[in-house]
């Protein structure tokens, strides 16, 4: 049973609002939920802020400190400490950030660190002590990022990336996309987003018809990681977006107490497919500071990732990857 309490609906406020009306305190999560206090550690939500919108809290079982959709996003002691072989940029993109704002890993495409504001704040996340002050993108630093460009026609390709770039105005969107097509070697912008996931209102006719008039094939791909984060108002964004012809991927990161469970995978790609949403790849935890006690050893990743492909047609099975620095590309890991 589901907690309802006044102020937890929101599915009829604007976007914005519920993004600028976060659960930031861990004490308030803990009461909202009925949680333990000692369970939820404010020095961990010192260390990286507890974000989360409120419409998620229907998603969540009171009370149970194992709900795979809390466990995302609690703050923990044991993320206080790490393992020697996590790293705060285990990733290497210190090493790839040739100029601000811009992440240059692999051959035709480049990343834009578009902004370091989230929606939410994955307890997970690879950027979670990222440098996005040194990576914003406001005067200079957006031309940089076109010249950069302009300057390398082996680039066909843009990833908006952050952050999360739909936490960025539809207009300033808009004025990105303009600049962009004026560089004649790009084709595809890519957005990857856990926005309207978590709010879903996110995808308004605004965002729709800024892609739609983005001037480049667009793709966007979404993070989910639980079938029960997909709901009836998501089902219907992106419903919409598939009319609009964006083509719509999604990744996932298998999580130890969150998705490790073939039944859990299965689900999530029917239920995304029955979005229009192609399940794309199925990550291995990127080993980053104060996340290991979500990982999955690749020995029942490859396990779980065979029970799949047993159980789903081959279109339904997203692609099981570990991303390595200085590696050209993800790697496959296969049985």
């Amino acid at each position: 049973m589901h907690i309802i309490t006044d102020g937890l609906n929101q599915t009829n406020s604007s976007w914005q609002q519920q993004l600028n009306d976060l659960i930031t305190q861990p004490a308030e999560l803990a009461e909202l939920l009925q949680l333990p206090y000692a369970a939820v550690s404010q020095a961990a939500g010192d260390q990286f802020e507890l974000r989360l919108p409120r419409r998620m809290l229907d998603k969540i079982e009171p009370g149970n400190l194992d709900d795979p959709i809390l466990r995302q996003f609690l703050p923990q002691a044991q993320e206080l400490t790490s393992p020697p072989d996590y790293s705060s940029d285990p990733l290497d993109e210190t090493s790839t950030n040739p100029v601000p704002g811009l992440i240059h890993k692999y051959h035709g495409r480049v990343l834009i660190t578009a902004t370091g504001q989230c929606a939410v704040n994955c307890r997970y996340c690879f950027r979670r002590h990222f440098n996005y002050q040194e990576n914003r993108l406001r005067g200079p630093a957006w031309q940089g990022v076109l010249d950069y460009l302009a300057a390398d026609d082996s680039i066909n390709e843009v990833i908006f990336s952050g952050g999360d770039p739909l936490s960025v105005s539809n207009n300033q969107l808009a004025r990105w996309f303009s600049d962009l097509t004026k560089i004649a070697h790009l084709k595809r912008l890519r957005i990857h987003s856990r926005l309207p996931v978590v709010i879903p209102s996110r995808i308004d006719q605004g965002l729709i018809h800024t892609l739609q008039q983005a001037g480049l094939q667009c793709v966007l791909v979404i993070h989910c990681n639980h079938p029960r984060e997909v709901d009836g108002e998501l089902r219907q964004g992106l419903s919409q977006l598939q009319r609009a012809g964006v083509q719509l991927f999604n990744q996932t990161v298998l999580l130890n107490g969150v998705n490790n469970c073939a039944d859990t995978l299965v689900e999530l790609s029917e239920s995304l497919f029955d979005c229009g949403v192609h399940p794309y790849y199925l990550h291995l935890l990127d080993r980053v500071q104060g996340a290991a006690h979500f990982d999955v050893d690749e020995g029942q990743a490859q396990q779980l990732h065979q029970q799949m492909r047993a159980r789903l047609p081959g279109f339904l099975v997203p692609k099981l990857v570990r991303e390595t620095p200085g590696q050209p590309n993800k790697t496959w890991l296969h049985i």
